[in-house]
C-alpha cells in the first residue's frame, strides 16, 4: 500500500522543520514511553523509530491517509502498531487503559486544549505518564510578536495556535510536571507529566 501524496508532502515538511527547530523532540519524548502506549495524532508515524522496543503502541489520528504511511513504517521495522481513526477530544478507549500517552505537535490544533488533556488523563493509568512536545508561546518578545502575526492567519484557516502552552493547563487536569525542556527561543517545549507522587524513572 502506497502512502498518499498529501502524507508524503507533510512528512517532508515536518522533517525539514524538525531539522531546523527541534531536532531532538521525538527522541526526548518517545524514549520516556513505557508499557502500553497511546499516541495521539500519530500522523505519518515519525515518532515510531524512537520508541523503546518494549512498548506496545496504539495510535489514533483523524486523517486515515496519514496513517497509511505510519502503518508502512511500522511494518518495515517489524513494530506492532494498532492504529485507528479517532478524535483527541473523545478518545475511543476505556478509563485507565494506558501506561503512557504521547502527543507531539498536535495540541496546537485542537479546538479545546483542556478537553483534550482531560481525555488524555482519563485513559492514563494512575501510575502513568503524559509526554508532550509542541510549539508554544516563545520567551523572546520578538518571536512572540511573530507568532501573534502568524496566528491571525493560521487560527481562522486551520485552527493552529502558536501562543498556547499546554504545560500551563496540566495542574487543572490533576497532573504535575516531572521534567520539561524549552528550545528555540523558548518557542518549543517538551513535557513529562504525571499524577502527584509519581515514582517512575525519568
Amino acid at each position: 500500500m502506497n502512502a498518499p501524496k498529501k502524507a508524503t508532502r507533510f512528512d517532508a515538511m515536518m522533517r525539514w522543520m524538525e531539522h531546523q527547530w527541534f531536532p531532538d523532540a521525538r527522541e526526548w519524548v518517545c524514549s520516556r514511553a513505557v508499557g502500553e502506549t497511546l499516541e495521539i495524532a500519530i500522523g505519518t508515524g515519525l515518532n515510531l523509530r524512537y520508541y523503546p522496543d518494549t512498548v506496545e503502541i496504539t495510535a489514533i489520528d483523524q486523517d486515515r491517509d496519514m496513517m497509511v504511511l505510519a502503518e508502512e513504517r511500522a511494518q518495515a521495522t517489524g513494530l506492532a502498531l494498532h492504529a485507528e481513526v479517532g478524535d483527541a477530544l473523545a478518545l475511543p478507549f476505556v478509563d485507565d487503559a494506558f501506561d503512557t500517552v504521547v502527543c507531539t505537535f498536535a495540541l496546537c490544533e485542537v479546538s479545546d486544549v483542556d478537553v483534550a488533556l482531560q481525555e488524555f488523563v482519563r485513559v492514563l493509568r494512575p501510575s502513568g505518564r503524559l509526554l508532550l512536545a509542541d510549539h508554544i508561546v516563545a520567551t523572546s518578545r520578538w518571536v512572540r510578536g511573530g507568532q501573534r502575526v502568524l496566528e491571525a492567519l493560521t487560527i481562522p484557516i486551520s485552527g493552529e495556535h502558536f501562543t498556547r502552552r499546554p504545560l500551563d493547563h496540566l495542574a487543572g487536569v490533576g497532573l504535575e510536571v516531572v521534567e520539561s525542556a524549552r528550545r528555540t527561543y523558548g518557542a518549543v517545549e517538551y513535557v513529562h507529566a504525571a499524577h502527584p507522587g509519581f515514582t517512575g524513572r525519568r
